[in-house]
């Protein structure tokens, strides 16, 4: 992960990536992240991160769908006025989309709700272009620029591996311009005086769209931040084009943690979704219970951890709780290991002990009280700081957890990573 992150770093930096421009479009902080998942992907450290699995009848559903918002869920339609525009998360425990629930409740009818139901569930009364998203995306560019296979060579010299730069600038810059016209209209239209956005880094046309008419972009954090997230981490704080104004963090820990882009504000604004428990709360933990906090990306090597664990210590409940996007098919468990898929806060509540890699989970069960252990495996730099700091252990393997679990540690002080909520809107 940090060898990984150092050569785009590098060559970021050798060829100025970040002023490179086409038909005035900043390409390189739009495909960022997708070449860093290309490179974790194809070099084997990674799968997909949140794979998205349909059949063909779910895709024909979804067009329909699509087809059908362009009247039911049109924003240029919707009644107003507005003053603000919000983006939410698509992923939403519960039908409760965390990150910007306490920001729409203080907004009120203010607020212009646009919930994309592309990758999932939209929020009741939002509205959406998921068919002129779609569309944008469908219709590549034919042009081949010369810098991608500069590019491709480059990262090809630091990584060994081949990524497919020509192919992602013909299909996002394209795209970009597209829906960038699009919402700059819509936010002329609506009069948007602020925009209020959950992952930024992948809604860059509207962040860009705000930018063109000097409306101010707040970003919401909605996981984890660290040196090694390529969405945020721009080491030295450089000028990177289409970034939001400010970042909302959940607590003070977030705000330093990585050197975010020159003239993007950090700031707490705490969470409303998670809270330290009560000494009655922590006294009333399961003294057996073991959570591991899988991911896609890492999940098989995790689940080694656990199954060498319940081979250690029998008497412990061993629990391996599937992230959203994985499924209970996708493993075999080990002898003594249970699956676990639902409420992940209310399983951290009860459980003592927790292991993970860089999954926001492992955060927020700090804040409940579990002692944090940290698999050494690709992605456990994201948890360094929170090593560094005492407040979780690194585990080189899996035979090395069962000696140290007694000893692990609870966080010192978890407000630093989830302060109660200190401002809205």
């Amino acid at each position: 992960m940090t060898t990984l992150c150092q050569a785009v770093w590098a060559v970021e930096r050798e060829l100025d990536l970040l002023s490179w421009q086409i038909d005035g479009v900043h390409p390189w902080p739009i495909i960022r992240m997708r070449i860093f998942h290309e490179l974790t992907r194809r070099s084997g450290l990674h799968g997909d991160p949140h794979p998205v699995r349909r059949t063909r009848a779910d895709q024909a559903r979804l067009v329909a769908k699509h087809v059908a918002g362009t009247v039911t869920r049109n924003p240029f339609l919707a009644r107003g006025p507005y003053d603000a525009l919000v983006v939410p998360h698509p992923r939403k425990p519960g039908g409760v989309e965390i990150y910007t629930d306490s920001l729409r409740a203080e907004l009120g009818k203010s607020a212009l709700i646009l919930d994309s139901g592309i990758n999932g569930i939209p929020l009741p009364g939002s509205h959406n272009l998921d068919f002129f998203t779609s569309a944008a995306g469908a219709v590549r560019s034919s042009k081949v620029h010369a810098r991608c296979a500069e590019i491709a060579a480059a990262l090809e010299a630091e990584t060994g591996v081949k990524v497919p730069v020509a192919s992602l600038v013909a299909r996002e810059v394209p795209k970009h311009t597209r829906l960038r016209a699009l919402y700059r209209s819509l936010l002329k239209r609506r009069r948007i005086k602020t925009v209020y956005v959950v992952v930024a880094y992948f809604h860059q046309h509207i962040v860009g769209a705000a930018r063109d008419l000097g409306i101010r972009v707040v970003e919401l954090q909605h996981g984890a931040i660290s040196p090694y997230h390529l969405g945020y981490s721009y080491p030295g704080r450089p000028d990177v084009a289409d970034q939001p104004d400010e970042l909302w963090c959940f607590g003070s820990y977030w705000t330093d943690v990585a050197d975010l882009p020159a003239g993007m504000k950090a700031e707490v604004a705490g969470a409303s979704f998670i809270a330290p428990l009560s000494p009655a709360e922590l006294a009333a933990k399961d003294p057996r219970l073991v959570v591991f906090l899988s991911q896609g990306t890492i999940g098989p090597a995790l689940l080694e951890y656990a199954g060498a664990l319940a081979s250690a210590r029998p008497d412990l409940d061993v629990t391996f709780h599937l992230h959203p996007s994985e499924r209970s098919t996708d493993y075999a468990l080990p002898t003594g290991v249970r699956m676990s898929t639902g409420n992940t806060l209310a399983l951290l509540t009860s459980a003592t002990y927790q292991v993970g890699v860089s999954t926001t989970a492992l955060f927020e069960g700090m804040v409940l009280g579990c002692r944090t252990a940290v698999a050494e495996l690709p992605g456990h730099e994201y948890l360094s700081p929170t090593v560094a700091r005492g407040d979780s252990v690194l585990i080189p393997g899996p035979d090395a957890l069962a000696p140290a679990l007694e000893s692990l540690p609870r966080a010192s002080a978890p407000t630093t990573y989830y302060a109660p909520p200190s401002r809205q809107g």
